[in-house]
C-alpha cells in the first residue's frame, strides 16, 4: 500500500498536474511537494540568483514560495493539506536522493518548448530510471 507519496514540482503546468494525479490516485497517502532549486552557479538562470544571494539557503526559499502556494491551492480543493519541502542542488538527483523516504514518486514532464523538453524530461528520464520506487510520469 503507497502511504508516502513524493511529489516534485516546480512552476510548471505539468508539475500542477502531477499534484493533482497524486491527490486523485493515492487519496489516504501522506504527500509531500519537493522543489528542488538548481545548484549556485553564475551559468544558469535562477540560479545565478542564488550563487549571488548574501544567504542562499533563503533565496531558495523565496524561489519556492510561489510553488509552494500553488501547490497549497491544488491541495486545498482536493481538502486536504501537503506538506512542503526546499532542496537545491541537480534536481533529478535530489528528487531521486529523497526518493527512498516514500512508497512513490509523482513528476511531471515538460511539453513546451524544445529547452523544457531537454531539460525536464532529462529529468523526468532521469528520476524514472534511477529512483528505488515506483514513478508516475505525468504528462
Amino acid at each position: 500500500m503507497i502511504e508516502r507519496v513524493l511529489v516534485a514540482m516546480d512552476d510548471s503546468e505539468l508539475s500542477e498536474r502531477a499534484l493533482r494525479y497524486a491527490l486523485d490516485v493515492h487519496r489516504d497517502a501522506d504527500v509531500t511537494v519537493l522543489h528542488v532549486a538548481g545548484e549556485p552557479s553564475g551559468m544558469m538562470g535562477a540560479a545565478t540568483g542564488i550563487a549571488l544571494a548574501e544567504d542562499s539557503e533563503e533565496r531558495v526559499r523565496e524561489l519556492s514560495e510561489d510553488v509552494f502556494e500553488r501547490a497549497g491551492e491544488i491541495a486545498s480543493e482536493y481538502g486536504v493539506a501537503v506538506n512542503v519541502e526546499t532542496e537545491m542542488g541537480s534536481p533529478a538527483s535530489r528528487i531521486v536522493e529523497r526518493a527512498a523516504e516514500f512508497d512513490a514518486v509523482v513528476i511531471g514532464t515538460h511539453s513546451g518548448s524544445l529547452a523544457d523538453r531537454l531539460l525536464a524530461g532529462n529529468t523526468a528520464k532521469s528520476v524514472f530510471k534511477n529512483a528505488p520506487v515506483p514513478v508516475t510520469v505525468v504528462r
